[in-house]
């Protein structure tokens, strides 16, 4: 299953999510900020190891970077992905 590492507040996060509802593309939606120290530092590492950066994504051990949402980017990310 899809993983969504998001946040309520963030406007990028909320339109992925509307996104994955609208192609029926089953998802977890994982709240960041409610998630223990090990998972944080693995979001930050898959993002370069800075900060946590969301949505994240995560399919069967591969990751797509926090982004801005761009509709078409991340039906091409999915498909990298395996989604779907």
């Amino acid at each position: 299953m899809l993983n969504v590492y998001a946040a309520k507040w963030c406007p990028h996060c909320t339109k992925t999510i509307e996104y994955l509802k609208t192609k029926q593309i089953e998802f977890k939606y994982i709240e960041i900020e409610e998630q223990p120290e090990n998972i944080i530092q693995k979001i930050i590492e898959v993002n370069g190891g800075d900060d946590w950066v969301v949505p994240t994504l995560e399919f069967k051990g591969k990751w797509r970077i926090g982004k801005v949402f761009n509709e078409m980017e991340l039906s091409f990310d999915l498909k990298q992905l395996g989604v779907k």
